[in-house]
């Protein structure tokens, strides 16, 4: 029998009762505390507690159709509740015992609830009435528990006067009496004592049916579990069951299977054998006595509650043992092997499995060959087995066993590796077998690391699966291929073009491509069950309540819920084909639009995304922030109808017709001022214009019409400003209009004559000087000590290109794929974009509202003899007719123009590779993809390299000296003629970067380490930029990256150890380890003897001899001069005679580690640790998520896709 799964285990006080929910995954369960607890065992979590009993609370029940649960303690009293979620309460009170109620129980079709209790009776209650119809007397003790029959008119009593009763309530069913209450005469006639059975030696403590059979097992005091046998006239004692060593608290038959479970006060749950009377199970526990046990009407669960909480358990995995090849499924059912094809759906036996270890248990693992057209099964019984047999290619109704030609063998794991050839893991003695058909060993080979479990890696390949890595090894040669770390590894599926593989750990699935090279981690909160990959190569997972989707790159999301798990065999279009718990064949229905949709925008494939939006419903919250955290708020935008969403998704992606359109629903100040924002930054200073005119920013809008040279708009902002009383508006407008009689009527109207004088004189109006100076009440005289000034030039700048009617010049944007596809494809969601008047007619009108709103509002002094606002009213009228003419004129120019794509455009669309779209100036989404690559946070560093990279990526070719240059953008395949394929020029290639690696070699010899330091980085980052174009050219890239990080992390940890020698001379012991770190890097033999002398030297100096000799033993592996033998050989000598180390420091070179690039400390082999997902460079746990210091420029265990496929 294979060890109990425990499936969910609580802490809390003593348990005393327990009853599943026969649909729902909950589990009551009534605690000596005087509280009951809702468990929801799958999930994990407290869903509710009861607590009006007062104290312990001994039994517990749910009805079997309806959301009631009953309980009863230490008060005599039972209680009914309501279990619907929104109306948890107590119903009703049961008042009658009187004395503890031990068990309680609804009966299965009528509305009754039966209970036990130390009154030494049982009582039968009409849960409708709230009535008792019954009492059941004739025990002499205490009665321990009562059970009806679940098909028959009986009920089962035990009691602590050593007896086991069996009544027979048929007349109860009958004559079931009103709801009134009766007398003890009434109650007799309705039931009666049918058998007493007698032979246990103390108190029975509980007994229970057999589901099926005329059995009944009882559990007693004196440590025996005995079996009954009743017929139509009596019943007798079959057989008992001994091995427990303290009292027995409860017993069940198995629902499923000819078994017994028991529990007790010696700390044991023990599994029976019905027909051999035999203990075939145990289960212990350390401290912790058991009381009870419930099994669920319909799963194969179980559980059971002890003195410090309860555990939810099974007895055998449910997992049925599968594999599917092409359209065919062969699983194991019932312990035949059985095939089921996809298309027709026909399931027929193959062979039988049911003499193949033991019989309660199932087989654990199915591998098929379709070569030989033969399955090897292996069992997790008797430490392990397998079994090597031949499937039929014919049946004829009759299924052979196979034991008949079947060849067996010791084994905890089993798969196919080649076409005839298994191989086989000995998990004890760690070994692997590879044999033949004939089951000859062939191989033993020796894993690398404690094996736990063995997959299929490939053809002649293993995936070896450790406690905290999987290893990809090659059976041919002996080696490991890869690694990766990861939880232990239960499962492992592929995909069907064998380019993916899905690593599935109880909590966690790994995707990995076929070399381990790059993967993605997801991580589930609850139990992971098994998966699958969609056609096109989406990973679909069951967890235990629901089957969702895993995009390559990590991305997941919910397909759908699950009322129980399943296991997933295959997935075709909108179906998934599954194995229920039972084993057999399910297929269910789901809609895989959302994951297509995400994995299509992931590939770009804008077709696809097109297709999926015009067939389908995707509008929804999760869909359109998944699109603006991709970086897609342009497709997001046609998803959403809320006001301010579709505002916010605008401005992020610069749409501003739909902007202004959404502003002016909205009509907030906050989005009129976030719109002139995004106008300015694309420079449509009309709808800048608008926004301001919304707000009434009077002063932006002066400086605006300046800025575009609007005379006529500035006049009308002084008359808007005089209305408002505001001087200073009326100064600024002046001032912009070159108005110097207004500002001089400024400066007199609030007090400040003197700046009112200098300025008349100053700009030759020696008029109106006078006039200042006598309403000043001064004199010419009296103002000569004030210097005097030159004329002045202050002036406004002659309009050149007057552009108050033009939207020029703008941020080049050109027409995406999306706004020609659903607008001019007519799939607008939101309809039509009602055409936004900017014109500057409808502008200049606002202005005129604007100043009749100020006249209308505002009270002019009349001493003060106004500002006349309405002297030029006509004038005004006819100038904005002409105005609003000529822009319409004008805007009807360019009626109908549409660009082309750029060529920038191109090149940001035709490639994934971030080096194109610095090239092509798309800077943003350049980041976006270092970042979804690389992890990449920290793009200042980036900044010249991505200036040079553009720069060298374009041509300005000045044709004539008075118009501006041509800009020319330079290919790296000229010849190319498809738009499809068009490039930009490679800036930075490999070659070139090799350069700057040799003169960071070139540093390291020469000792300049700060200079290296910089040049390493400098590599690192070039390499950002770099384009590959064959696998040959990723390789050499990765390998590149990989010698780079090694050097920068050596000189790191060389100059960090000369700061600690320098400031910190006592840490002789860091400065040491520090020493020895350097000689771990992957260094060139050149660079390599310089660490390795430089460890002996200063090891040497701390009289740590024997250490320095086990350098000077590297150092001469490596072949040095002459010179340099004779060091290392004298550096032996010395540690030979002397094999001590005067300072002991943490350093193992015996056990392999990575250094952390942060800390300079060991992580060793089997250590949890995380990575840059740039350099690979190793980091402890803790430092996840921080900025990487090594090249500062990538978050710390970021996920991260890796470099693109070569172009």
């Amino acid at each position: 029998m294979s060890v109990m799964l425990t499936k969910f285990e609580s802490k809390s006080n003593r348990v005393k009762g327990l009853a599943f929910h026969p649909t729902q995954p909950l589990l009551a369960a009534a605690l000596h505390n005087g509280s009951v607890q809702l468990w929801n065992y799958r999930m994990g979590v407290l869903v509710d507690r009861f607590e009006e009993h007062e104290g312990p609370v001994r039994g517990v029940a749910i009805h079997p159709t309806r959301a009631l649960l009953v309980t009863g303690g230490d008060d005599y009293k039972i209680r009914v509740w309501d279990l619907r979620p929104q109306n948890r309460r107590c119903l009703f009170t049961l008042h009658g015992h009187l004395d503890y109620v031990r068990t309680v129980q609804f009966h299965h079709e009528m509305p009754w609830i039966l209970s036990a209790s130390d009154d030494q009776t049982i009582r039968i209650w009409n849960s409708t009435s709230r009535n008792c119809i019954a009492i059941l007397t004739g025990h002499s003790h205490y009665v321990m528990s009562a059970q009806f029959h679940p098909k028959e008119d009986l009920i089962v009593s035990t009691s602590m006067d050593q007896t086991v009763r069996v009544w027979d309530i048929s007349g109860l069913r009958k004559n079931t009496p009103g709801s009134g209450p009766s007398n003890f005469e009434t109650f007799d006639t309705f039931s009666t004592v049918k058998y007493v059975l007698e032979g246990h030696d103390r108190g029975v403590n509980f007994a229970s049916f057999h589901p099926s059979l005329p059995l009944i097992v009882s559990a007693a005091d004196d440590r025996t579990i005995k079996i009954w046998r009743m017929s139509e006239t009596k019943a007798w004692e079959v057989d008992s069951c001994r091995g427990h060593f303290n009292n027995v608290s409860n017993a069940l038959f198995h629902p499923k299977h000819e078994l017994i479970v028991s529990c007790g006060e010696d700390k044991t749950v023990r599994v029976w054998d019905l027909a051999k009377r035999t203990a075939i199970q145990t289960f212990r526990r350390e401290h912790d006595r058991f009381w009870v046990l419930a099994t669920h009407p319909t799963l194969n669960l179980f559980a059971a509650g002890h003195d410090s909480g309860l555990i939810v358990f099974k007895l055998e995995r449910e997992r049925p043992a599968f594999s599917v090849y092409a359209d065919t499924l062969f699983y194991v059912r019932d312990k035949y092997v059985r095939s089921y094809d996809f298309n027709t759906g026909s399931d027929i036996g193959l062979l039988s499995v049911r003499k193949f270890g033991s019989p309660y248990v199932p087989p654990r693992t199915l591998s098929y060959n379709p070569a030989e057209r033969a399955v090897v099964v292996t069992i997790s019984s008797d430490n392990g087995l397998y079994e090597l047999a031949t499937l039929p290619t014919q049946t004829n109704g009759e299924v052979k066993d196979s034991s008949v030609d079947g060849k067996r063998g010791a084994a905890h794991s089993a798969i196919f590796v080649a076409r005839n050839r298994f191989a086989a893991l000995q998990k004890t003695n760690q070994l692997i077998e590879v044999r033949d058909l004939s089951n000859s060993v062939v191989k033993t080979i020796k894993p690398p690391v404690q094996t736990n479990e063995i997959f299929y890696g490939g053809t002649a390949c293993l995936i070896l699966s450790s406690t905290s890595s999987v290893l990809l090894y090659d059976l041919q040669q002996e080696k490991v291929i890869a690694e990766l770390n990861s939880p232990p590894v239960k499962y492992v599926t592929w995909s069907s073009d064998g380019q993916l593989v899905a690593l599935m750990s109880k909590h966690t699935v790994t995707i990995a491509n076929k070399n381990f090279s790059e993967s993605s981690l997801i991580h589930e909160t609850i139990r992971i069950k098994s998966g699958a990959w969609d056609d096109s190569g989406v990973f679909i997972y069951s967890t235990l309540n629901h089957i969702k989707y895993c995009l390559p790159q990590g991305d997941q999301g919910v397909i759908c819920t699950l009322d129980n798990p399943v296991y997933l065999t295959r997935i075709k279009g909108k179906t998934a084909y599954c194995l229920d718990r039972s084993a057999r064949p399910r297929t269910i229905t789901f809609d895989p639009t959302e994951y297509r949709f995400k994995l299509a925008l992931l590939r770009n494939n804008h077709e696809e995304i097109l297709h999926l939006i015009r067939t389908s419903t995707l509008i929804g919250q999760s869909i359109i922030a998944y699109l603006q955290q991709k970086g897609f708020p342009e497709i997001a935008l046609h998803f959403v109808q809320d006001k301010n969403t579709r505002f916010d998704l605008a401005i992020e992606c610069g749409n501003l017709d739909v902007a202004l359109e959404t502003a002016r629903a909205i009509d907030r100040p906050e989005c009129w001022d976030r719109l002139a924002q995004q106008a300015l930054k694309q420079g449509n200073h009309k709808i800048v214009e608008k926004a301001f005119q919304q707000t009434k920013n009077f002063d932006r809008l002066s400086f605006l019409y300046m800025a575009v040279g609007s005379t006529e708009k500035l006049s009308k902002m002084q008359k808007i400003a005089d209305a408002r009383g505001d001087p200073m508006s009326r100064f600024h407008n002046a001032l912009y209009a070159g108005d110097v009689l207004n500002r001089i009527a400024v400066l007199r109207d609030v007090g400040l004559y003197s700046l009112a004088y200098l300025t008349a004189k100053t700009n030759g109006l020696e008029d109106q000087a006078a006039d200042i100076l006598e309403a000043a009440g001064l004199m010419e005289a009296d103002v000569d000590d004030v210097p005097s000034f030159g004329q002045s030039t202050l002036k406004p700048p002659p309009i050149l290109t007057c552009t108050q009617n033009l939207n020029w010049p703008l941020v080049s944007g050109t027409e995406s794929f999306w706004d020609r596809a659903l607008t001019n494809g007519h799939l607008d969601i939101d309809g039509e974009i009602s055409h936004v008047d900017t014109s500057g007619g409808a502008l200049s009108s606002a202005l005129d509202d604007w100043a009749k709103e100020e006249e209308s509002h505002d009270v002019i002094d009349p001493e003060e003899g106004g500002w006349e606002l309405d002297a030029d009213a006509t004038e005004t009228e006819e100038q904005e007719d002409e105005f609003e003419d000529a822009v319409d004129d004008d805007d009807s120019l360019g009626a109908g123009a549409a660009p082309g794509v750029s060529e920038t455009e191109l090149w940001v669309r035709n490639s994934s590779f971030a080096a194109d779209h610095v090239a092509a100036g798309s800077f943003e989404t350049a980041m976006q993809l270092l970042n979804r690559q690389f992890g990449i946070i920290n793009f200042a560093l980036l900044k010249v390299l991505f200036l040079s990279t553009y720069r060298s990526s374009h041509v300005y070719l000045s044709s004539v000296a008075s118009m501006p240059p041509v800009q020319l953008h330079v290919r790296r395949n000229p010849s190319e003629s498809s738009t499809s394929r068009v490039l930009p020029v490679a800036v930075r290639t490999l070659a070139t970067i090799r350069g700057e690696l040799t003169e960071g070699f070139r540093l390291v010899s020469g000792n300049k380490l700060q200079d290296a330091r910089a040049a390493f980085r400098s590599v690192l980052q070039a390499l950002l930029l770099v384009i590959v174009s064959s696998d040959a050219d990723a390789k050499e890239w990765r390998d590149t990256v990989t010698t780079a990080r090694e050097y920068l992390l050596g000189v790191s940890i060389e100059l960090e150890r000369r700061r600690v020698m320098q400031e910190e001379p006592d840490s002789v012991r860091r400065g040491l380890e520090l020493a020895a770190y350097f000689t771990h890097c992957q260094l060139q033999p050149a660079h390599m003897q310089i660490a390795l002398r430089s460890a002996i030297g200063v090891f040497a100096k701390a009289n740590n001899h024997a250490t320095a000799a086990k350098f000077a033993r590297r150092l001469l592996d490596l072949n040095p001069d002459p010179k340099i033998v004779a060091q290392a050989r004298q550096r032996i000598a010395a540690g030979d005679r002397n094999p001590r180390d005067a300072v002991e420091i943490l350093y193992d070179e015996f056990t392999e580690f990575e250094i952390c690039a942060a800390t300079f400390t060991p992580i060793y082999k089997k250590s949890p640790l995380v990575r840059c997902p740039y350099t690979d460079a190793a980091y402890l746990p803790e430092l996840r998520g921080k900025l990487d210091p090594l090249i500062e420029l990538t978050e710390i265990g970021a996920t991260a896709t890796g470099l693109p496929a070569p172009r």
